[in-house]
């Protein structure tokens, strides 16, 4: 395949988004919707052949595995991405300068957007979704893992844009391999930036990588500290839904922060996970606390390489502190600027925990599993972007357009 020629013509396509009204847009999305529902059975086939190539043991199978039930969500938040306001064309700002000039700032599609992903074929219809809604077109490059899942559901698309009138390069598949990887790090000129979501070492590649500007949606290290003020049953609820509630995505609970007072409290803290078979690495006073509380099969001695990692399972460690500072002393070591939480009725202390943890998204009594378009509102999210520049957090539609000055004279001069 010429894949110069792809992202020419991805690129060409892009411009015929600009003609396309909002109404269109959304009857695009809402067809496409249902028709992910109608050949679901398609979908879940191709999936299949990918699955079988695949250890089930391995952390990566839960994203690569589709499901009637994981389809019909998919296609519900397709609707609610139509449902939601069109991101262009807003005027972000507007002034009239002394000499009578009219400025306004106001928001533009990127143009065209590339992702790189692992085995999550559940990206290629979230990403088409929200590029197609913010008028960008996509260049899109899955896993190998996941390629047989990713063409079923890109011909979904394409079939769907020929019945609505719409361009079909507006979206394209990559082949699988590391050579169209690098051939598209490096179309510049053609894609206009792209966001890696995937492992800490696929991320780390594309930045070192890539020509095309980077929206970096980095490897993930989630806290959440008990306090001395913390409340148990809180603490119990969150630590539960942010560990098992789908523990192979990035929002997920990695490390327990305690406060060393309230280590009797650990076990009864813990407890909803052994119904999960969760096993915990606790530091030495950690440890002890659950000696004899958890079952044995599941606890283990922490060590050092515990700390700062990313599970994608089953599994988290625990950290012991004396007090705040020692808390936030380690997410500053080991987080990643993706989601931190607080348990704690102290005000004070989430006052402080709020201002000093530097991360896309802080939470108090709360747990880091909201950390998702969906739950902010957005829809369907691209990614969570971990940077500074541009973009924090969960990236919806607004986050996809940037802006461009447009100015209004009456034969001004300067």
């Amino acid at each position: 395949m010429d894949l110069t020629k792809v992202f020419q013509q991805v690129k060409a396509a892009s411009r015929s988004l600009t003609l396309i009204s909002k109404e269109k847009t959304n009857e695009v999305l809402v067809a496409l919707a249902n028709e992910v529902e109608a050949k679901s059975a398609d979908i879940l086939a191709a999936n299949e052949k990918d699955l079988a190539k695949k250890d089930p043991k391995d952390p990566t199978y839960d994203r690569l595995k589709l499901t009637a039930e994981r389809l019909k969500g998919i296609a519900d938040g397709i609707r609610d991405v139509a449902k939601l306001p069109s991101p262009i064309g807003r005027t972000i700002d507007e002034r009239v300068r002394p000499n009578g000039l009219n400025i306004k700032r106001i928001s533009v599609p990127f143009g065209v957007i590339g992702i790189i992903y692992e085995a999550r074929p559940n990206v290629s219809l979230d990403v088409f979704s929200l590029c197609f809604k913010s008028g960008n077109a996509c260049v899109l490059k899955g896993g190998t893992d996941a390629h047989e899942s990713n063409s079923a559901i890109v011909n979904v698309i394409h079939d769907v844009l020929k019945k609505q009138g719409v361009n079909e390069d507006i979206v394209a598949l990559l082949p699988a391999g590391r050579e169209s990887t690098g051939e598209m790090l490096n179309a510049r000129g053609y894609i206009d930036v792209i966001i890696p979501r995937g492992s800490a070492g696929l991320i780390r590649f594309v930045i070192v990588i890539a020509k095309v500007p980077v929206f970096e949606t980095g490897a993930v290290t989630c806290h959440t500290y008990f306090v001395e003020k913390g409340d148990v049953e809180k603490g119990k609820n969150i630590v539960f839904n942010a560990k098992t509630r789908r523990p192979s995505v990035c929002n997920t609970l990695d490390t327990i922060i305690i406060h060393s007072k309230r280590l009797s409290d650990l076990p009864a803290i813990c407890a909803p996970c052994e119904t999960k078979n969760v096993t915990i690495y606790a530091d030495e006073a950690s440890y002890k606390a659950l000696e004899g509380n958890y079952p044995t099969g599941l606890l283990e001695h922490a060590s050092a390489d515990d700390f700062g990692k990313e599970w994608l399972d089953y599994k988290m460690s625990i950290k012991t502190v004396n007090n705040i500072d020692e808390a936030l002393e380690h997410i500053q070591n080991y987080g990643t600027g993706h989601s931190e939480a607080i348990v704690s009725e102290d005000q004070t202390a989430c006052d402080k925990f709020v201002q000093m943890v530097d991360a896309a998204c802080v939470y108090t009594n709360a747990p880091t599993s909201f950390s998702d378009g969906g739950e902010f509102g957005l829809g369907a999210e691209i990614g969570i972007s971990t940077q500074k520049m541009h973009a924090r957090g969960p990236m919806g539609l607004e986050e996809l357009n940037t802006y461009k000055w447009v100015i209004a004279g009456n034969g001004q001069v300067r």
